[in-house]
């Protein structure tokens, strides 16, 4: 049984003495975004909050942007998982190794052709007041292949 369902069947945002633990949080943002609840995930970010993709070289400051960003890569990859690794905490923060598994799907001619994408990467978020302020994620861009789902989010400049 994999780590996303064995934490599936746990309250994510509290621990048993009710408290809202950075690990219980970053778990419940990425068990969100596994099953394509995007406005739950979001729900977990502060109000004031910076996002990093340093895969993509993309950050996000507003909710409406990283909105639009989680529905647009779950648009691209529609059947992404998200399984949990291993997980630590320290103070108010959590750090989280994860897998991802996609299919991406190609154009070859006028076929389309479903390709299977894996890679690992890391979360680590940062909490004020128990919510997310701070979160960056770590991972190889060409593993990824999410490079056409930066293309939607990064400003191109002519000269």
């Amino acid at each position: 049984m994999n780590q996303i369902a064995i934490i599936a069947n746990r309250s994510f945002e509290t621990d048993p003495c009710g408290e809202r633990t950075p690990l219980r949080i970053l778990e419940a943002t990425l068990h969100a975004l596994s099953e394509g609840r995007i406005s739950d995930a979001v729900r977990q970010f502060d109000e004031c909050f910076t996002f990093t993709d340093h895969g993509l070289d993309l950050e996000f400051n507003d909710r409406p942007r990283l909105i639009e960003f989680f529905k647009k890569a779950r648009e691209l990859f529609p059947d992404t998982v998200v399984e949990v690794l291993s997980t630590c905490e320290a103070g108010d923060q959590a750090v989280s190794e994860w897998k991802i598994t996609a299919t991406e799907t190609v154009r070859y001619g006028s076929l389309p052709l479903r390709r299977p994408i894996s890679f690992r990467g890391v979360s680590v978020a940062h909490l004020r007041n128990g919510r997310i302020a701070e979160w960056s994620d770590y991972y190889d861009q060409l593993c990824s292949r999410r490079v056409n789902l930066a293309g939607y989010f990064t400003e191109w400049v002519e000269l």
